[in-house]
């Protein structure tokens, strides 16, 4: 069972232009920054908004097709959809809420027993969403969708309501509680932790066009283009261009760097992660002399701002993470030498 999602909507000057397809019994992410397109990417596989072209099949079943005239409504198309707000019923409770997605009125009350068991409800069947936790009213919600027998989940950042203290526990409950599910699940988000922790792959949205899907483990440990890199959580970024002799010159940090691979074609810009940058007494290949320019104590770690031969703004600062003790004796100094290793030089496209 997969889901196949291949459309392009207008909304005003934004242009939605997304394709990717989503197998079953995994998680699939869709991450972006605020306003790229993720929910609208939800809301036409829903039914919700229409494509102004394109083709969405789930399971073979074809959804929508604008060359065609299918357009399904979203009651006939058997996907679940989790709202940033849970979208209970305020005034019915939660066992009127989940009976609610039974469509045979005769197994309602085994499915209502069956779910409550599943997520944990039993005791909060006759209280109303109000005098729910976060929580709670996210697995009231998941078990309302689920009573309607869905072929696919999508989740429109289902943590976005939750403090912090709550989160992390709600999303082990909820990794939980998809582990058996059979269909394709879409995990709309803007946090790459929780990418990493919840989905198997990964579409990347960027300003409303979709990259190619790729491994979660990929997108940490090879991002291909700036915005998935950006969006992987690396800070240090720089452009780029590269050498016949092989190199690059990261131009923003006033150096010449040797990889671990010839460039790719289109290359414009690199990335470094924080944490791979090492500290050396002095010059060597792919070293650079960084004058320290903020020291921020956090922790369980040091972070420490450090202008590079290029300068000591935007693009050209350098921004270091070691623990406390690899720092310590370093501390007194204002010129420090980072060595970025070739394996951790990352090669992106614009």
């Amino acid at each position: 069972m997969s889901l196949v999602v291949d459309i392009r909507k207008r909304l005003g000057p934004f242009r939605l232009d997304v394709a990717f397809e989503a197998p079953g019994g995994s998680v699939t992410g869709v991450l972006g920054a605020s306003g790229c397109g993720k929910s609208v990417t939800l809301q036409c596989i829903a039914g919700i908004q229409r494509p102004d072209e394109g083709y969405i099949a789930l399971d073979g079943r074809v959804l929508f097709d604008s060359s065609k005239g299918v357009n399904l409504p979203p009651q006939r198309r058997q996907v679940g959809y989790l709202f940033q707000s849970y979208a209970l019923f305020p005034n019915l409770t939660v066992e009127q809420n989940i009976a609610a997605g039974v469509k045979e009125r005769g197994e309602r009350r085994e499915t209502v027993r069956r779910l409550a068991a599943a997520f944990r409800l039993e005791e909060l069947l006759h209280k109303y969403p109000r005098q729910l936790s976060g929580g709670q009213q996210q697995r009231a919600a998941l078990a309302r969708i689920l009573a309607s027998k869905p072929q696919a989940l999508l989740l429109d950042e289902p943590f976005s309501a939750l403090d912090s203290y709550l989160k992390w526990q709600v999303e082990l409950e909820l990794a939980d509680r998809l582990a058996p599910f059979p269909g394709p699940v879409l995990f709309v988000t803007h946090s790459r932790d929780e990418v990493q922790r919840l989905c198997r792959q990964v579409c990347v949205l960027d300003s409303g066009k979709s990259q190619p899907l790729q491994p979660t483990r990929a997108l940490f440990e090879a991002p291909a283009t700036l915005s998935a890199c950006l969006l992987s959580g690396c800070k240090n970024i720089t452009r780029a261009r590269a050498l016949p002799d092989g190199r690059v010159e990261a131009l923003d940090w006033g150096a010449v760097l040797t990889p671990a691979a010839p460039p790719p074609a289109g290359l414009t810009h690199l990335g470094a992660r924080a944490h791979h940058l090492v500290p050396v007494e002095g010059p060597g290949e792919n070293a650079l002399p960084c004058r320290v320019v903020r020291v921020v104590e956090e922790l369980f770690s040091t972070v420490v701002m450090l202008a590079t031969p290029g300068g000591g703004e935007g693009f050209s600062l350098l921004r270091l993470e070691l623990p406390k003790e690899q720092w310590a004796p370093l501390s007194g100094r204002e010129t420090v030498w980072l060595r970025i290793p070739p394996e951790s030089i990352l090669p992106l496209r614009g």
